[in-house]
Protein backbone atom coordinates (compact mmCIF):
# COMPACT_ATOMS: atom_id res chain seq x y z
CA UNK A 1 0.00 0.00 0.00
CA UNK A 2 2.81 2.30 0.82
CA UNK A 3 4.21 2.32 -2.82
CA UNK A 4 0.52 3.00 -4.02
CA UNK A 5 -0.06 6.10 -1.53
CA UNK A 6 3.71 7.52 -2.58
CA UNK A 7 2.63 7.37 -6.17
CA UNK A 8 -0.90 8.67 -5.50
CA UNK A 9 0.44 11.74 -3.37
CA UNK A 10 2.92 12.39 -5.94
CA UNK A 11 0.53 12.48 -9.00
CA UNK A 12 -2.04 14.93 -6.41
CA UNK A 13 0.65 17.28 -5.72
CA UNK A 14 2.36 17.44 -9.20
CA UNK A 15 -1.07 17.87 -10.81
CA UNK A 16 -2.17 21.05 -9.18
CA UNK A 17 0.85 22.52 -10.61
CA UNK A 18 0.45 21.35 -14.12
CA UNK A 19 -2.88 22.24 -14.23
CA UNK A 20 -1.85 25.92 -12.99
CA UNK A 21 1.17 26.28 -15.66
CA UNK A 22 -1.27 25.11 -18.66
CA UNK A 23 -4.52 27.62 -17.23
CA UNK A 24 -1.52 30.67 -17.23
CA UNK A 25 -1.31 30.12 -20.94
CA UNK A 26 -4.75 30.36 -21.69
CA UNK A 27 -4.93 33.46 -20.13
CA UNK A 28 -1.46 34.92 -20.14
CA UNK A 29 -2.09 38.54 -20.39
CA UNK A 30 -4.94 38.63 -17.13
CA UNK A 31 -1.89 36.31 -15.61
CA UNK A 32 0.97 38.62 -16.51
CA UNK A 33 -1.39 41.94 -15.36
CA UNK A 34 -1.75 40.23 -11.99
CA UNK A 35 2.17 39.46 -11.64
CA UNK A 36 2.79 43.07 -11.78
CA UNK A 37 0.18 44.35 -10.02
CA UNK A 38 1.25 42.76 -6.64
CA UNK A 39 5.23 43.65 -7.46
CA UNK A 40 6.35 40.59 -9.51
CA UNK A 41 7.36 41.46 -13.03
CA UNK A 42 5.17 40.29 -15.88
CA UNK A 43 7.75 39.27 -17.58
CA UNK A 44 8.86 36.19 -15.18
CA UNK A 45 5.24 34.72 -16.48
CA UNK A 46 7.65 32.21 -19.06
CA UNK A 47 9.45 30.59 -16.01
CA UNK A 48 6.97 30.46 -13.73
CA UNK A 49 5.26 28.30 -16.91
CA UNK A 50 7.86 26.37 -17.33
CA UNK A 51 8.55 26.12 -13.56
CA UNK A 52 5.02 24.74 -12.75
CA UNK A 53 4.35 22.51 -15.87
CA UNK A 54 7.94 20.95 -15.79
CA UNK A 55 7.87 20.90 -11.61
CA UNK A 56 4.74 19.09 -11.79
CA UNK A 57 5.90 16.58 -14.36
CA UNK A 58 9.15 15.89 -12.45
CA UNK A 59 7.11 14.94 -9.79
CA UNK A 60 4.33 13.04 -10.83
CA UNK A 61 7.18 10.76 -12.70
CA UNK A 62 9.43 10.97 -9.38
CA UNK A 63 12.36 12.48 -10.99
CA UNK A 64 15.09 14.19 -9.36
CA UNK A 65 11.80 14.41 -6.53
CA UNK A 66 13.91 15.55 -3.08
CA UNK A 67 14.97 18.94 -5.41
CA UNK A 68 12.25 19.89 -7.22
CA UNK A 69 9.77 19.31 -3.95
CA UNK A 70 12.21 21.73 -2.46
CA UNK A 71 11.73 24.27 -4.81
CA UNK A 72 8.35 23.60 -5.13
CA UNK A 73 7.76 24.24 -1.81
CA UNK A 74 9.61 26.92 -1.56
CA UNK A 75 7.50 28.39 -4.41
CA UNK A 76 4.77 27.51 -2.70
CA UNK A 77 5.43 29.48 0.45
CA UNK A 78 6.63 32.35 -1.91
CA UNK A 79 3.38 32.48 -3.60
CA UNK A 80 1.17 32.51 -0.83
CA UNK A 81 3.33 35.03 0.88
CA UNK A 82 3.07 37.59 -2.31
CA UNK A 83 -0.28 36.85 -3.84
CA UNK A 84 -2.22 35.65 -1.13
CA UNK A 85 -1.37 37.32 2.03
CA UNK A 86 -4.65 39.61 2.83
CA UNK A 87 -6.25 37.83 5.60
CA UNK A 88 -9.10 40.00 6.03
CA UNK A 89 -10.43 38.33 2.73
CA UNK A 90 -11.93 34.78 3.87
CA UNK A 91 -10.94 33.37 0.22
CA UNK A 92 -7.20 34.85 0.73
CA UNK A 93 -6.61 33.52 3.48
CA UNK A 94 -7.20 29.98 2.52
CA UNK A 95 -5.32 30.02 -0.25
CA UNK A 96 -2.42 31.28 1.92
CA UNK A 97 -3.30 28.20 4.37
CA UNK A 98 -3.84 25.85 1.16
CA UNK A 99 -0.08 27.15 -0.52
CA UNK A 100 1.66 26.00 3.36
CA UNK A 101 -0.42 22.67 3.19
CA UNK A 102 1.06 22.03 -0.53
CA UNK A 103 4.59 23.36 1.06
CA UNK A 104 3.84 20.46 3.57
CA UNK A 105 3.42 17.74 1.72
CA UNK A 106 6.24 18.59 -0.94
CA UNK A 107 8.81 18.57 2.46
CA UNK A 108 7.14 15.54 3.09
CA UNK A 109 7.87 13.93 -0.16
CA UNK A 110 11.41 15.51 -0.28
CA UNK A 111 12.26 14.21 3.41
CA UNK A 112 10.87 10.72 1.88
CA UNK A 113 11.86 10.35 -1.29
CA UNK A 114 9.61 9.46 -4.33
CA UNK A 115 8.86 6.04 -3.57
CA UNK A 116 9.09 2.71 -5.69
CA UNK A 117 7.20 3.45 -8.78
CA UNK A 118 9.36 6.26 -9.50
CA UNK A 119 12.24 7.04 -12.03
CA UNK A 120 14.94 7.80 -9.05
CA UNK A 121 13.88 4.71 -7.35
CA UNK A 122 14.72 2.82 -11.12
CA UNK A 123 17.53 4.89 -11.21
CA UNK A 124 19.25 3.72 -7.56
CA UNK A 125 18.80 0.04 -8.36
Amino acid sequence: MDKVSQLVARIFLGHIFILAGLSKIGAYEGTQGYMDAMGVPGVLLPLVILFEVGGGLAIVAGWKTRWIAIALAAFSVISAAIFHNNFGDQTQMIMFMKNIAIAGGFLLLASHGAGAYSLDNRRSR
